[in-house]
This record gives structure tokens, C-alpha cells and sequence, in this order.
């Protein structure tokens, strides 16, 4: 049996009718917290992916046996799905255990916990309904809340939609590097950026925009005492964000962060000495934008 066909099978499987005591607990009528959208089969870029919070105060598993986790009392986001002859995926990537719960445009709730792998869920419709689904992002045995991202796909669970061909920062950067020393002057160090490019970065969990393939600025950096941060922040009459591969691996981003208008900001509160691969993306697919990119240890432009 191939996987797409043990997630319908799992999936499916998991397909429920909540107690009234349940709905009275949760206002399923809500506007989802984290936002909503309209979409068609064939959308794109696909998955279309939200940043959440996960968790919340209700306890699902005190419905029923089959649901897990702790959910809020409003859906974290909400769908309305016009749909065609494609399947329909809701998942869930996040650090923490996650959980997922679906009402979907017949009435019917969904529950699922870990089938999309990682401590992952993913709940899937081999035939959706045209409709509003009401989502549920909860956290797994604790009600305490964490950031995770959400996932709408017509191609697979996240495990399936997730890139595998990362921004690679081993390219050389497009517009240079430089050898930064905690205390540098003048302070910000500003490098001019034409923003954007054909890669999506909306794929990676907690990012947005379009960058480029290669890094576009690299900042090898000596750290200090430790006491002070080192702030990346973006200056631009466009709609920008930032994308980071830190001196550990790991990626950062940001859309609106910054302290003025559109323009994203990255703080590293104790900023380890390393390379530092630096992306400018424009939240919209287009032409490049000229941008300026800031590194401090002061403050955000």
C-alpha cells in the first residue's frame, strides 16, 4: 500500500461525530484567530502554509477516546474550499507534539495526532466537500501554547509538500560578505539588496516571501561578551522579508517585524560566532526590489 493511500486509509478512519458538551465548549462559528482564505482546487503556491499558535485550554481527549490534545475555544484558522477532483490535506509541522482537529463543511469532526510523522498530524479528504473547514491546531499533553506552522496542500501531508531542495548556502552570496567583530563601527552595517527572486519560501515552516537560490549576504561573525545582540533588519519601500541560516543551521525568518512599515527584523538575543547566510525576500512573486540590509547590535531600522 503506498503512504498516500495509508493516510486516506488512517485518515479516514478517524472521522467522528462530537458530543453536544463538546460543542458547547468550542465556538466552531468563529473566524479563525490566526486568519482565513478562500481557496480553489489547483491553487498555488501549494501548500498554502500559516503560522499558528498551538495548544489551548480545552481538553479534547475528555470527548472522545480518539482525540488528543489541548485546543483553543476559536479555531486557529479557517478554510473555504471550492472543491474539484483533487484530494484535500491539512496538516501540521511544528517542533513540539502537535495535534489536529477538522470540522469539516458536512458537520463532521475530524481528530488526528501523529500520522503525519514526527509527532506530526495530518487529517486528509480523498473527495472534500466544497465548504468552510474549521480548524484546530492543539499541543499534546499540555495546554501551554507554541508556535507551529499549518499546512493546506492538494499534494500529500507536510512530510510530502515540504521542500527538500532548501535555499543552499553554499552558493556564493550575490552581494557580498563581510568579517563583523561584536563593537564594529559604524553600527548598522548596510548593504544595498535588489529583494526577492523565484525560489517560495511560504514552503518552510515559519517563513514567507521569495528569495533567491544563493544567500544574498553573508556576515561571518566574531561574537563579544555576549551582552549584546546582533539585529538583522531591512529597509525598503517594498513589502519585504528575511531569511536566515544562522552560525548553528538553524533557519530564521520574519515578514513585518521591523520598526517601520512592511520591513522584517531579526534579534539573536546571544549571537554564537559563525557564518551567517542572509536572504531578502519580497512577500509578493515579482520583480526584484531594491532594499537595504542592516546588521546591528543596537536596533531594528
Amino acid at each position: 500500500m503506498t503512504s498516500f493511500k495509508r493516510v486516506l486509509a488512517a485518515t479516514a478512519a478517524l472521522t467522528l461525530m462530537v458530543a453536544p458538551a463538546y460543542a458547547q465548549r468550542i465556538n466552531s462559528s468563529a473566524q479563525g484567530t490566526f486568519g482565513h482564505v478562500q481557496l480553489r482546487e489547483g491553487f498555488v503556491p501549494d501548500p498554502h502554509a500559516v503560522t499558528v499558535n498551538a495548544g489551548g485550554p480545552i481538553d479534547v481527549s475528555t470527548v472522545s477516546d480518539n482525540c488528543r490534545g489541548f485546543i483553543a475555544e476559536r479555531p486557529s484558522f479557517t478554510l473555504r474550499y471550492r472543491a474539484g477532483d483533487a484530494p484535500l490535506y491539512v496538516g501540521v509541522v511544528a517542533d513540539t507534539d502537535t495535534t489536529l482537529v477538522v470540522k469539516g463543511p458536512n458537520g463532521q469532526w475530524m481528530c488526528d495526532d501523529d500520522n503525519g510523522g514526527d509527532l506530526n498530524p495530518v487529517i486528509s479528504w480523498s473527495t472534500p466537500r466544497s465548504g468552510r473547514y474549521q480548524i484546530w491546531v492543539g499541543r499534546f499533553g499540555t495546554d501551554e501554547l507554541a508556535p507551529a506552522q499549518l499546512f493546506i496542500s492538494e499534494l500529500g501531508g507536510p512530510a510530502d509538500t515540504l521542500p527538500q531542495d532548501l535555499p543552499d548556502f553554499a552558493l556564493e552570496p550575490a552581494y557580498g560578505s563581510v568579517d563583523l567583530v561584536s563593537g564594529f563601527q559604524p553600527d548598522p552595517h548596510a548593504a544595498q539588496i535588489s529583494a526577492g527572486g523565484d525560489y517560495n519560501a511560504f514552503q518552510m515552516p515559519g517563513c514567507s516571501g521569495w528569495i533567491a537560490r544563493a544567500p544574498d549576504y553573508r556576515v561571518n561573525w566574531t561574537a563579544g561578551d555576549g551582552s549584546l545582540p546582533l539585529v538583522f533588519s531591512v529597509e525598503s519601500e517594498a513589502d519585504t522579508t528575511l531569511v536566515i541560516n544562522d552560525a548553528s543551521g538553524q533557519w530564521l525568518c520574519d515578514d513585518d517585524g521591523g520598526n517601520n512599515g512592511l520591513n522584517p527584523a531579526i534579534t539573536i538575543a546571544q549571537p554564537a560566532s559563525g557564518q551567517y547566510d542572509i536572504w531578502v525576500g519580497t512577500f509578493s512573486q515579482g520583480d526584484l526590489q531594491p532594499s537595504v540590509l542592516n546588521v546591528s547590535e543596537l536596533y531594528a531600522q
